[in-house]
């Protein structure tokens, strides 16, 4: 069954609102979701956020690796010479 974690987390708060605890809960969503889906960890984890009133169920923006524009000049200073060092790359 697939399930998102957006669903998942609507599901947790139901539990806190019943007062339930995080080991009720992941229990209980596991029998729900099937086996394995939440542990008592992440169930504790939403908890802590629900108790101090973060209610955001959307995953926070997070930085990653940058976008790389030029990769075509890139395999172009490759193809010419297959030992090229990565910093002689970025000066290009």
């Amino acid at each position: 069954m697939e399930v998102n974690k957006e669903e998942i987390r609507f599901f947790l708060q139901f539990f806190f609102d019943k007062e339930e605890n995080a080991s009720q809960g992941a229990e209980i969503a596991n029998g729900v979701y099937g086996a394995d889906t939440v542990t008592a960890n992440y169930v504790q984890f939403w908890f802590r956020q629900f108790r101090s009133g973060i209610f955001d169920f959307k995953d926070a923006y997070r930085t990653g690796r940058p976008v790389i524009e030029n990769v075509d000049k890139i395999t172009e200073i490759i193809q010419v010479e297959r030992h090229v060092s990565i910093p002689s790359i970025a000066r290009s």
